[in-house]
Protein backbone atom coordinates (compact mmCIF):
# COMPACT_ATOMS: atom_id res chain seq x y z
CA UNK A 1 0.00 0.00 0.00
CA UNK A 2 2.98 2.44 0.64
CA UNK A 3 5.49 0.59 -0.97
CA UNK A 4 7.38 -1.22 2.19
CA UNK A 5 9.33 -4.38 2.12
CA UNK A 6 7.73 -7.75 1.45
CA UNK A 7 10.17 -8.55 4.68
CA UNK A 8 8.52 -6.12 6.68
CA UNK A 9 4.90 -8.12 5.73
CA UNK A 10 2.98 -9.30 8.73
CA UNK A 11 -0.92 -9.63 7.33
CA UNK A 12 -2.58 -10.66 10.66
CA UNK A 13 -6.23 -8.81 11.32
CA UNK A 14 -6.99 -8.49 15.20
CA UNK A 15 -9.68 -8.82 16.98
CA UNK A 16 -11.20 -5.47 17.66
CA UNK A 17 -12.58 -6.91 20.78
CA UNK A 18 -8.59 -6.64 22.08
CA UNK A 19 -8.68 -3.46 22.56
CA UNK A 20 -11.96 -2.95 24.44
CA UNK A 21 -12.38 -6.15 27.19
CA UNK A 22 -10.03 -4.56 29.39
CA UNK A 23 -12.57 -3.84 32.18
CA UNK A 24 -11.21 0.38 32.26
CA UNK A 25 -12.38 1.04 29.17
CA UNK A 26 -15.24 3.06 29.12
CA UNK A 27 -19.07 2.14 27.72
CA UNK A 28 -18.38 4.90 25.02
CA UNK A 29 -15.21 3.79 24.37
CA UNK A 30 -16.83 0.31 23.60
CA UNK A 31 -19.32 1.92 21.44
CA UNK A 32 -16.72 3.58 19.46
CA UNK A 33 -15.30 0.31 19.00
CA UNK A 34 -18.04 -1.43 17.65
CA UNK A 35 -19.74 0.76 15.50
CA UNK A 36 -16.55 2.91 13.81
CA UNK A 37 -14.30 -0.19 13.03
CA UNK A 38 -15.45 -3.15 10.79
CA UNK A 39 -12.15 -4.67 10.43
CA UNK A 40 -7.92 -4.32 12.00
CA UNK A 41 -4.81 -5.61 10.20
CA UNK A 42 -1.75 -5.52 11.29
CA UNK A 43 0.02 -4.75 7.97
CA UNK A 44 3.25 -4.57 8.59
CA UNK A 45 6.31 -4.33 11.23
CA UNK A 46 9.07 -1.96 10.72
CA UNK A 47 12.29 -2.59 12.71
CA UNK A 48 16.10 -3.65 12.44
CA UNK A 49 14.74 -7.69 12.44
CA UNK A 50 12.89 -7.03 9.49
CA UNK A 51 14.74 -4.27 7.58
CA UNK A 52 18.77 -3.34 7.22
CA UNK A 53 18.11 -0.10 9.76
CA UNK A 54 19.98 0.51 12.66
CA UNK A 55 18.29 0.38 16.10
CA UNK A 56 16.80 3.61 17.09
CA UNK A 57 17.46 5.33 20.49
CA UNK A 58 13.81 6.10 21.03
CA UNK A 59 11.85 3.89 18.66
CA UNK A 60 12.23 0.38 18.71
CA UNK A 61 9.13 -0.59 16.20
CA UNK A 62 7.13 0.79 14.02
CA UNK A 63 3.74 -1.11 13.57
CA UNK A 64 1.49 -0.38 10.58
CA UNK A 65 -2.12 -0.95 11.29
CA UNK A 66 -4.47 -0.85 8.66
CA UNK A 67 -7.84 0.45 10.28
CA UNK A 68 -11.45 -0.43 8.01
CA UNK A 69 -14.18 1.79 8.91
CA UNK A 70 -17.71 2.04 8.65
CA UNK A 71 -17.71 5.40 8.70
CA UNK A 72 -15.64 8.28 7.41
CA UNK A 73 -14.68 9.59 10.95
CA UNK A 74 -13.13 7.70 13.76
CA UNK A 75 -13.09 8.88 17.53
CA UNK A 76 -9.61 9.97 18.08
CA UNK A 77 -9.63 8.38 21.51
CA UNK A 78 -9.64 4.66 20.00
CA UNK A 79 -6.54 5.71 18.13
CA UNK A 80 -5.53 6.70 21.94
CA UNK A 81 -6.40 3.27 23.05
CA UNK A 82 -5.06 1.41 20.57
CA UNK A 83 -1.95 3.19 21.19
CA UNK A 84 -1.87 2.29 24.92
CA UNK A 85 -2.25 -1.49 24.28
CA UNK A 86 0.83 -1.82 22.11
CA UNK A 87 3.82 -0.53 23.47
CA UNK A 88 5.30 0.43 20.00
CA UNK A 89 5.28 3.22 17.77
CA UNK A 90 2.11 2.99 15.31
CA UNK A 91 1.69 4.32 11.55
CA UNK A 92 -2.36 3.92 11.41
CA UNK A 93 -3.88 3.86 7.58
CA UNK A 94 -7.18 4.66 7.75
CA UNK A 95 -9.86 3.06 5.41
CA UNK A 96 -13.07 4.29 4.07
CA UNK A 97 -15.25 3.56 0.71
CA UNK A 98 -11.60 2.75 -0.81
CA UNK A 99 -9.88 5.76 0.35
CA UNK A 100 -7.20 6.17 2.54
CA UNK A 101 -5.36 8.51 5.15
CA UNK A 102 -2.35 7.97 6.80
CA UNK A 103 -2.35 8.65 10.91
CA UNK A 104 0.30 9.06 13.47
CA UNK A 105 0.59 10.34 17.09
CA UNK A 106 3.63 12.08 18.40
CA UNK A 107 4.81 9.26 20.70
CA UNK A 108 7.12 10.48 24.00
CA UNK A 109 8.64 8.51 26.53
CA UNK A 110 6.59 8.62 29.74
CA UNK A 111 8.24 10.41 32.39
CA UNK A 112 9.64 7.58 34.82
CA UNK A 113 7.92 4.98 32.33
CA UNK A 114 8.94 2.43 30.04
CA UNK A 115 5.30 3.31 27.89
CA UNK A 116 4.76 6.03 25.71
CA UNK A 117 2.02 8.80 25.90
CA UNK A 118 0.77 9.99 22.56
CA UNK A 119 1.23 14.27 22.63
CA UNK A 120 -0.60 14.78 19.46
CA UNK A 121 -2.08 13.26 16.14
CA UNK A 122 -1.27 14.24 12.68
CA UNK A 123 -3.79 13.47 9.29
CA UNK A 124 -3.59 13.18 6.06
CA UNK A 125 -6.22 13.84 3.61
CA UNK A 126 -8.23 10.99 2.66
CA UNK A 127 -6.65 10.05 -0.70
CA UNK A 128 -6.08 7.11 -2.79
CA UNK A 129 -3.76 4.03 -2.03
CA UNK A 130 -0.81 5.49 -3.98
CA UNK A 131 -1.49 9.09 -3.36
CA UNK A 132 -0.64 8.90 0.64
CA UNK A 133 2.51 10.87 1.06
CA UNK A 134 4.23 8.41 3.28
CA UNK A 135 7.31 6.73 2.32
CA UNK A 136 10.62 5.10 4.13
CA UNK A 137 13.17 7.50 4.29
CA UNK A 138 16.08 7.07 7.05
CA UNK A 139 18.84 5.22 8.47
CA UNK A 140 17.44 4.56 11.59
CA UNK A 141 14.31 3.64 13.08
CA UNK A 142 14.33 6.90 15.15
CA UNK A 143 14.87 8.57 12.02
CA UNK A 144 12.05 6.74 9.92
CA UNK A 145 9.16 7.84 12.70
CA UNK A 146 10.26 11.24 12.74
CA UNK A 147 10.12 11.52 8.89
CA UNK A 148 6.58 9.43 8.91
CA UNK A 149 5.52 12.27 11.71
CA UNK A 150 6.72 15.17 9.32
CA UNK A 151 5.14 13.57 5.83
CA UNK A 152 1.80 13.10 7.38
CA UNK A 153 2.49 16.44 9.34
CA UNK A 154 3.34 18.29 6.24
CA UNK A 155 3.09 22.76 6.72
CA UNK A 156 2.04 21.79 9.98
CA UNK A 157 5.16 21.56 11.88
CA UNK A 158 6.86 24.34 9.81
CA UNK A 159 9.93 24.68 7.57
CA UNK A 160 12.95 24.61 9.98
CA UNK A 161 14.72 21.75 8.57
CA UNK A 162 17.06 22.37 11.04
CA UNK A 163 14.38 21.50 14.46
CA UNK A 164 14.20 18.57 16.13
CA UNK A 165 10.93 17.11 16.20
CA UNK A 166 10.05 17.93 19.69
CA UNK A 167 11.21 20.98 18.55
CA UNK A 168 8.93 21.11 15.63
CA UNK A 169 5.88 19.99 18.03
CA UNK A 170 6.68 22.85 20.60
CA UNK A 171 6.88 25.30 18.08
CA UNK A 172 3.48 24.25 16.71
CA UNK A 173 1.81 24.60 19.77
CA UNK A 174 3.65 27.87 20.81
CA UNK A 175 1.84 29.08 17.04
CA UNK A 176 -1.57 27.62 17.85
CA UNK A 177 -1.48 29.34 21.55
CA UNK A 178 -0.31 32.63 20.50
CA UNK A 179 -3.20 32.49 17.32
CA UNK A 180 -6.04 31.72 19.97
CA UNK A 181 -4.98 34.67 22.01
CA UNK A 182 -5.16 36.56 18.95
CA UNK A 183 -8.21 35.95 17.92
CA UNK A 184 -9.57 36.82 21.83
CA UNK A 185 -8.13 39.57 21.76
CA UNK A 186 -10.16 40.67 18.39
CA UNK A 187 -13.18 39.74 19.49
CA UNK A 188 -12.62 41.83 22.35
CA UNK A 189 -11.16 44.56 20.78
CA UNK A 190 -14.65 44.99 18.14
CA UNK A 191 -16.86 44.90 21.69
CA UNK A 192 -14.75 47.63 23.55
CA UNK A 193 -16.47 50.97 23.51
CA UNK A 194 -14.04 52.51 25.59
CA UNK A 195 -11.04 54.52 23.33
CA UNK A 196 -8.37 54.30 26.35
CA UNK A 197 -9.25 50.35 27.00
CA UNK A 198 -8.93 49.37 23.16
CA UNK A 199 -5.75 51.29 22.75
CA UNK A 200 -4.71 48.90 25.18
CA UNK A 201 -6.59 46.10 23.85
CA UNK A 202 -4.81 46.87 20.39
CA UNK A 203 -1.01 47.19 22.01
CA UNK A 204 -1.29 44.02 23.70
CA UNK A 205 -2.24 42.44 20.31
CA UNK A 206 0.24 43.83 18.61
CA UNK A 207 2.62 42.66 20.93
CA UNK A 208 1.50 38.87 20.74
CA UNK A 209 1.27 39.24 17.04
CA UNK A 210 5.29 40.27 17.22
CA UNK A 211 5.48 37.15 19.20
CA UNK A 212 3.82 34.79 16.14
CA UNK A 213 6.01 36.14 14.32
CA UNK A 214 9.36 34.98 15.73
CA UNK A 215 7.88 31.87 16.50
CA UNK A 216 6.82 31.58 12.34
CA UNK A 217 10.20 33.14 11.61
CA UNK A 218 11.98 30.25 14.08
Amino acid sequence: MIGLPVSTEFNKRIPKQKFYENIAVTSAMKKAFVEQIRIIYWRNKIAATTLNLAAGEQVTEIEVFEVRLSAPELDESVLHQIDREIPYHILFLLEYAGKYRAVIGYKEVAAGKTAFKVDRYYYTEWLEADELPVHLDGLSLDAVYENFVRQIAGTALGSDESATLKESVEQQKQREQLEKQIAALEAKIRKEKQPRKKFELVQELRNIQGKLEGVVMN
